[in-house]
């Protein structure tokens, strides 16, 4: 990339399990350049800074960098956050604990089931006296001395350096909360404190509790993290804000995630869906599944009308979190994703070789097989052209870990036992799209797939095959999809309330005074982060329910709407959905407000059409799904494929970080920008055409 200050250029960056993948777009060419670089586990700002100099050794001419992580997220999982401690009303420091008293649905008629370990312990969870009803109203008031002594003994006498604060029904009065934190702060300035009512204004306090000691188990993590990313950005010379993704899509600077850390918690999947959104709506496709397939996990979410399927509760290790993210199945497989037997039985993840020591092929001491050494092992990878021939693999290593560890366990040849690990996770991907379509009235058929991740496009066309999906897109830069969807997003933020009212014409325009005060801290926050009122939006939204029921659904307020009609959109909606609607009086429960600050984008452009046949630079055996059997496939440069080209498989299309593969029944065409449509013979395409 040519260096200088008179050519401004956007970074995204997107940490996984085994690559770091920067992308960079150029503002004034189109042209877009991307950099893989190993996730460094021990010290990940190392692999971000790695991948961005592979881009840029400067970033002087940078005017924006949106970085996409999920370390929060592997901090959650792998138990690496921060020793936390709970402060709450007095008698109620079991309620983290005692949760909901539920045992998994997973786990019903498991006898031996027993809870994990507790991970806020007994002796760090301590009540101070004070109440607030469920009217916001001070019952008795806050023993402020009693929260002194709390946070002394959290901090003094047990180390703790994060607390957590949670006060029964703070949702509709946070007063007592806010002087907790005031008191805390000021007592113990070193110590990191998470308000509750800081996150989410909400109702069920459980919920409520556990989103704030995920947040504060979390936030010491990440904030260091961020501290030495901004300070590596800034020697190489990057001198606008870093931006971080918002699991729920949209951006915000590394200041605001600071304050609110659990929002990162999916940031790097939630930037594959604003991408998979984006070009839903440039290309027309009213029915979208984005299918991210990765180096440890499989992430799908549901797109219609170019609008992500969206919920304001998550669930990350049996905790649940009050927080806006997108609807997303996750499944622990991908390309790392060791494939092992149990009792003659083939299985696929959940566990990952990740970055180290990585696939057998990789030569970095690991020994058990991954779906990419099957993948090299069915000839569907060339080790020397992996990662445009950037990294050294070893096919034949590769090849004889699938015989040694399964093939002779399985009693098969090694082509069949590595053919099996595909069917494997096949048959578990079709599993987590199962759920958000078919399993909400939706059918997958009337879909378009969208695959990307760096192994993406190679498992994408084998899994429309086995759902009868007709058409699968392969994106520009599939392997950088995400952090490319991360470039489409906005500033945004979230703000909400719960209010739990009926549905009706008088207490409907009484919302409006708390649609204010919400308005208030949405347009404060877009002044913090610089974006003027010209560039600034606010959406109001009410999360509707029939009287007597748990869940809810959010209906978008327009001007002028009344309850009538927004009970009207609800039984839609609620139709929609569920395939039915209900003679119900309808309930609000939550007021929201979206804060958005609308940034420049990157455009679409239209490629140049082909002007002769496509021709393929190469050939090898690989396994043929379509048939069971090893077969030629033509190899194909995707850099030599353009606007027009017609490609029957069975068929490689190469691109250095990513491999897209489609077998003898399907059939390759591009479209005018430049995306690849797989699709079976006699099925209509992304764009509407009938494919021969």
């Amino acid at each position: 990339m040519t260096q200088g200050n008179e050519r401004r250029v956007r970074l995204a960056v997107d940490i996984g399990g085994t690559f770091v993948d920067a992308l960079a777009y150029d503002d004034s060419t189109g042209e877009i350049s991307i950099n893989k670089a190993p996730t460094t586990p021990a010290a990940p700002a190392e692999g971000v800074l790695r991948a961005v100099a592979g881009l840029a050794d400067g970033l002087g001419h940078v005017s924006a960098l949106v970085h996409g992580t999920t370390l929060g997220l592997n901090a959650i999982l792998q138990r690496r956050g921060a020793d936390v401690g709970i402060i709450t009303n007095e008698g109620f420091r079991d309620l983290f604990e005692i949760a909901r008293a539920a045992i998994p649905a997973d786990r019903m008629y498991d006898f031996s089931y027993a809870p994990p370990p507790i991970l806020v312990p007994r002796r760090h969870r301590l009540g101070v006296p004070g109440r607030i009803d469920a009217e916001g109203r001070v019952v008795t008031e806050l023993d402020e001395d009693a929260v002194r002594e709390a946070g002394r003994i959290l901090v003094e006498e047990h180390g703790l350096a994060s607390i957590a604060v949670c006060f029964l029904h703070s949702y509709a009065h946070p007063g007592h909360e806010q002087r907790a934190g005031e008191i805390l702060r000021e007592a113990f300035p070193g110590v990191s404190v998470s308000l509750s009512t800081d996150i989410t204004r909400e109702y069920r306090e459980y919920e409520r509790t556990s989103t704030a000691v995920m947040d504060a188990y979390i936030r010491p993590v990440l904030n260091d993290y961020i501290s030495v990313l901004e300070t590596g950005l800034r020697e190489k010379g990057l001198s606008d804000p870093l931006h971080i993704m918002r699991s729920g899509g949209g951006a915000m600077t590394a200041d605001l995630a600071r304050t609110a850390p659990l929002t990162t918690v999916l940031s790097g999947p939630a930037g594959g869906v604003v991408g998979a959104s984006y070009l839903a709506r440039e290309l027309g496709i009213g029915r979208l599944l984005s299918f991210d397939v990765g180096g440890t996990s499989i992430d799908s979410c549901v797109i219609v009308d170019g609008e992500p399927s969206e919920v304001h509760e998550a669930d990350i290790d049996g905790f649940p979190l009050l927080i806006p993210i997108f609807d997303l199945r996750t499944i622990g497989a991908g390309g790392g994703s060791i494939a092992w037997t149990d009792d003659g039985l083939l299985k696929v993840g959940p566990h990952s070789a990740g970055a180290v020591p990585g696939p057998v092929a990789y030569g970095q001491g690991g020994t058990e097989p991954t779906v990419t050494d099957a993948a090299l092992a069915l000839g569907y990878l060339d080790a020397d052209e992996f990662l445009d021939g950037k990294m050294n693999v070893d096919a034949g290593a590769a090849a004889t870990a699938v015989r040694d560890r399964l093939a002779d366990t399985l009693e098969v040849d090694t082509a069949e036992a590595a053919a099996s690990v595909f069917r494997v996770l096949m048959a578990r991907s079709v599993g987590a799209l199962r759920e958000i379509t078919v399993e909400r009235g939706l059918d997958p058929r009337e879909f378009t797939l969208l695959a990307f991740g760096g192994a993406g496009p190679m498992l994408g066309p084998m899994l429309a095959r086995e759902m009868g999906i007709g058409t699968t897109v392969i994106p520009r830069v599939p392997a950088a999809f995400s952090a490319f969807g991360m470039l489409m997003s906005d500033l945004e933020y979230e703000f909400s309330t719960t209010v739990l009212r009926p549905l009706e014409e008088r207490g409907f325009a009484e919302l409006e005074t708390l649609f204010a005060e919400l308005e208030e801290k949405a347009n404060s926050v877009l002044a913090d982060q610089g974006i003027p009122e010209s560039r600034g939006h606010l959406v109001r939204r009410v999360d509707v329910r029939y009287r007597g029921q748990e869940h809810t659904l959010g209906i978008d307020l327009a001007p002028g709407d009344t309850a009538a009609s927004v009970l009207a959109s609800f039984h839609t909606l609620h139709r929609s959905r569920y395939g039915h609607a209900m003679d119900e009086p309808g309930e609000v429960m939550t007021l929201r407000v979206r804060a958005v600050g609308r940034l420049p984008k990157p455009a679409l452009t239209e490629e140049e059409p082909a002007t002769g046949p496509a021709r393929p630079h190469g050939g090898r055996k690989a396994f043929d799904i379509s048939t069971g059997a090893m077969a030629e496939f033509a190899v194909h440069r995707r850099e030599c494929l353009a606007p027009g080209h017609r490609i029957q498989g069975p068929a490689i299309v190469e691109e250095g970080t990513a491999t897209t593969v489609l077998f003898g029944d399907q059939v390759l065409t591009v479209d005018p920008y430049g995306h690849l449509l797989v699709a079976a013979s006699g099925h209509v395409d992304a764009t509407g055409k009938e494919t021969p």
